[in-house]
């Protein structure tokens, strides 16, 4: 641990998970600190499997007030901490810990860049009906959202049903599993709203069938993802990951300093530093 007398840092953050060398959290948090004027925070990357969490997590320094967690050590976050919020527990794993008096607080905070996005990408609009792709890690925070909004009906295109997994997530929502096997394009047609949560990659031959409805699609590199462009040829609003990148951090911020997040700083360094990584 760096030396807090000698380098002025006296509050500490860190994004942990592996690979994470290509995380935008510290640009997020960074901008932050600048914007709130808070002189003596620090964010950084640690490498961390979900096998090192919980020693990373226990031999931090009384500077370290909190850590993002990536994945793929977000399950891990949940089992090490000392108390949990309802979301997290609920959803099963967790992307935030916070430093408290007995230990770590678990939040997951991925819930709210969902409902950044979906705000982004819908504005008032009201969802009967959303149609799902993936159910893993990043599927649970966004059924979890669709049944707070009181989405009527959710399906889930995957290659397992695992509805027993996640029917607890979508409230009183009727929740259905399928495969690429069946109709998906009117589906799709039916749907108010799509999310996928899977790779670019994974939609390349589905991406025709799938773009009849606004389009919230998790990845943000490459974008646009084949989804995103077959949406908006159609004439349909797309928004990508950058909106849940920024969504989620505004709440991990205000937890870790106890100060309201600068949005739109944050918002502004994180699509600035794109577009510098991207010319």
């Amino acid at each position: 641990m760096t030396d807090v007398s000698r380098s002025g840092v006296t509050h500490r953050a860190a994004v942990l998970g592996s690979p994470i060398a290509h995380s935008l959290s510290p640009v997020l948090h960074s901008a932050g600190y600048l914007a709130a004027g808070l002189d003596g925070w620090e964010y950084s990357r640690i490498e961390c499997t979900a096998a090192d969490l919980a020693r990373v997590v226990a031999s931090a320094d009384c500077s370290f007030r909190g850590f993002s967690v990536t994945m793929p050590a977000k399950f891990a976050a949940l089992e090490c901490a000392t108390e949990a919020t309802d979301r997290a527990r609920a959803i099963g794993s967790a992307n935030t810990l916070v430093r408290t008096a007995s230990g770590w607080r678990a939040d997951n905070t991925d819930t709210e860049g969902i409902a950044a996005a979906l705000d982004e990408l819908l504005g008032d609009r009201p969802v009967r009906s959303a149609l799902v792709v993936g159910a893993g890690g990043t599927a649970r925070p966004a059924l979890w959202e669709l049944g707070r909004r009181g989405v009527e009906a959710i399906t889930v295109i995957n290659r397992s049903d695992r509805r027993s997994e996640v029917e607890h997530l979508v409230g009183a929502a009727s929740l259905e599993f399928m495969g690429f096997d069946t109709d998906v394009e009117k589906r799709a047609m039916d749907a108010d709203l799509i999310v996928s949560t899977v790779p670019a990659d994974a939609l390349k031959l589905h991406a025709g069938d799938l773009g009849h409805a606004p389009v919230f699609d998790v990845i943000y590199n490459p974008w646009p993802t084949p989804l995103a462009t077959a949406a908006a040829a159609n004439g349909h609003r797309v928004v990508g990951g950058l909106s849940m990148l920024a969504g989620q951090s505004y709440s991990q911020f205000e937890q870790f300093t106890g100060h309201p997040a600068p949005r739109a700083a944050m918002r502004a360094a994180l699509e600035a530093h794109v577009r510098s990584v991207q010319t």
